[in-house]
């Protein structure tokens, strides 16, 4: 496969270079997030040609897999991209050591890297940037040479946290001298010019970009997010004890009515499950669990069924079975009804943003 010899320009060759574009050599200030099982080297490429950065999950990889996912990012693009890393994973130093050896532009981490790893990957030439939810976790970051951030706020698919982007951003913004990238309820161009107004980078979307006709995710569960209003997005702390965005279904009602006995059964099921998924052994799946309670008020069985969720991701994100999976959702899913291509919804985003940006009122 021959790689694309350049990103897809906007129709008129609008952009609009940021602190985000000059540090990671994109053409336009977007993120296409590191979503777990819909991040994969299709949609990753597929957002790399179109000018944003694409952010390949690697969670719910093995370390082969890694690398070959690497490798067919590479083929398709010659784009940067980066990879999304857990920080707390037992073999996060092997992980790190995979994109360092493929030779990947950008290292994004969900939770706060330590130091170490911050300065191993800053050594190797690649740039950091973890996705935080806290002012205290930029300011920490930042602290120890992280190169940006992304600031999710509580519209946010997956886990998030309690505080609006609207809020959390300026916040992060004033705090730190790094650049800053909102994430939490943007889909297009007026959001873009809003973030920047707020003194973000740029923005980055994880449910604006599952919604194109690059992701894999199935076309019968793409169908159920666009027949999804706001009020169909809720957060739950069922699916494994932390506050979790996603579409409101049935299964995720009868998660928050079972019993604590059986979803703890069901949680050691679908955790053998990853076990064998993720070429991890049971030591590593208990290290990552304490890694996971550490500086967290978690029990076992907290941390038991946060190791089953990449499996009920998987049902619905890999497998379709909407009945069996949960389906992460940042709010903005109730305002999206199409499915366009990545090239197509960048060039969108950046159309909307200079018509935005025409139209405000100039002083007097």
């Amino acid at each position: 496969m021959t790689p694309t010899s350049g990103p897809t320009p906007a129709a008129d060759g609008f952009t609009i270079p940021t602190a985000l574009t000059k540090l990671t050599g994109v053409r336009h200030p977007i993120v296409q997030t590191g979503m777990g099982w819909v991040a994969g080297p299709r949609l990753v490429s597929a957002a790399a040609n179109a000018g944003a950065l694409g952010i390949l999950a690697s969670a719910t990889m093995t370390l082969d897999q890694l690398r070959s996912a690497v490798r067919e990012v590479k083929a398709r693009t010659d784009q940067p991209f980066g990879v999304n890393l857990r920080a707390d994973a037992g073999d996060a130093r092997e992980r790190v050591k995979v994109i360092v050896e493929e030779g990947v532009k950008v290292a994004s981490f969900a939770l706060a890297p330590s130091r170490e790893l911050i300065a191993e990957l800053k050594d190797a030439g690649a740039v950091v940037i973890p996705s935080i939810g806290a002012r205290r976790h930029a300011e920490k970051v930042a602290a120890w040479g992280a190169d940006a951030v992304i600031v999710q706020g509580g519209e946010g698919g997956g886990h998030t946290g309690e505080v609006a982007t609207s809020v959390l951003l300026p916040q992060v913004v004033d705090a730190v001298d790094i650049p800053v990238v909102g994430a939490g309820g943007f889909r297009d161009g007026r959001g873009l010019v809003a973030a920047l107004a707020y003194g973000a980078a740029g923005i980055a979307m994880g449910t604006r970009f599952l919604l194109t006709s690059d992701s894999t995710v199935p076309d019968a569960v793409k169908a159920k997010y666009l027949a999804a209003s706001v009020k169909d997005v809720t957060v739950t702390t069922a699916v494994d004890g932390l506050p979790h965005r996603m579409l409101r279904t049935e299964l995720v009602d009868s998660l928050e009515g079972v019993g604590r006995t059986r979803a703890l059964a069901q949680a050691v099921r679908r955790a053998a499950g990853f076990r064998r998924l993720s070429g991890l052994s049971w030591p590593q799946l208990v290290r990552d669990g304490l890694a996971m309670k550490h500086g967290k008020d978690l029990t076992w069985g907290q941390v038991l069924l946060a190791a089953n969720t990449p499996m009920l991701l998987k049902a619905s994100m890999v497998e379709g079975r909407t009945d069996l999976g949960v389906m992460a959702s940042g709010q903005v899913a109730g305002l999206i009804d199409d499915l366009p291509s990545c090239a197509e919804l960048v060039d969108r985003v950046m159309a909307e943003a200079r018509h935005t940006l025409g139209t405000l009122p100039t002083p007097g």
